[in-house]
């Protein structure tokens, strides 16, 4: 890690969780600084992660290099608006969706922005964060925001232009892929399995088959065709999705999800 100390605007379930994975790659306890509204979140967060919670913004802020923004969207004017006189000189990283680097500089009254769109399995160590830069940013400042990402899984730079697609896809797919250990599991329980077990087994079909598909070295295709025997059980399944437009469906929700994500981004522009 490049910066020397972190504090946090909102001590939420994200936050935790970052803070947690700072934590993880050797950040100690005392190096990092949160601040929440909420006497209850900042209560949970640190007695969760260890991390002694601030009295006050100014407190929390006064010692970071890097600055987390991890309020929900509604609550970020506010909370910029108390920050901004000790945002200066401090990189600024928003995992609060929708607000765009514009907006957020109008804000925070600096330019030294990384925007995030983070997901939600980083509460689990696995998420997937891409993120987009302010124009002119320093590379160590991209880098330290990758750093502080990679901490909860796998990070990506993107345009600012993609995190639409992203939340789309990444930031909005959790919840696709829970429909469809839903929808496995409803297709056990049809089929005679109890519940509890039909549960397990789809859970720890998706994990495997994603970690399959990390680790093999092969392409999804060819790993899903390796499954597929003529004539057989899962060639009949196969035809099943694609009679209901599986993959159109899915294909449709990730535009769905961008195209609402562009919406209330002009909302904040």
């Amino acid at each position: 890690m490049s910066r020397s100390e972190y504090a946090f605007i909102g001590a939420g379930k994200m936050a935790t969780a970052i803070a947690l994975g700072l934590k993880k790659s050797g950040i100690p306890a005392e190096k990092i600084h949160a601040y929440d509204v909420s006497p209850a979140a900042a209560k949970a967060f640190s007695r969760t992660t260890g991390v002694t919670t601030s009295q006050t913004m100014a407190e929390a802020l006064a010692k970071a290099d890097l600055v987390i923004l991890a309020v929900k969207p509604q609550y970020a004017a506010a909370a910029l608006d108390e920050a901004r006189s000790c945002l200066q000189g401090k990189l600024l990283v928003s995992i609060a969706a929708g607000l765009t680097i514009q907006w957020l500089s109008e804000h925070a009254g600096t330019t030294r922005i990384v925007r995030v769109m983070p997901n939600t399995p980083a509460l689990a160590g696995e998420g997937m964060s891409c993120y987009a830069g302010a124009p002119g940013i320093a590379e160590d400042d991209l880098e330290a925001a990758g750093a502080v990402l990679k901490s909860v899984g796998l990070a990506q730079v993107v345009s600012e232009s993609q995190l639409d697609a992203v939340t789309g896809l990444s930031g909005s797919g959790p919840a696709y892929v829970m429909e469809f250990i839903l929808a496995l599991a409803d297709g056990g329980v049809y089929c005679g399995l109890p519940r509890a077990l039909a549960m397990e087994m789809a859970i720890q079909t998706v994990l495997g088959t994603a970690k399959m598909c990390r680790e093999s070295g092969q392409s999804v295709s060819d790993l899903r065709d390796a499954v597929i025997s003529p004539a057989g059980t899962t060639a009949r399944g196969i035809l099943a999705l694609q009679k209901a437009g599986f993959k159109g469906t899915v294909s449709e929700a990730v535009i769905a999800g961008a195209e609402r994500s562009a919406e209330l981004g002009g909302k904040k522009g």
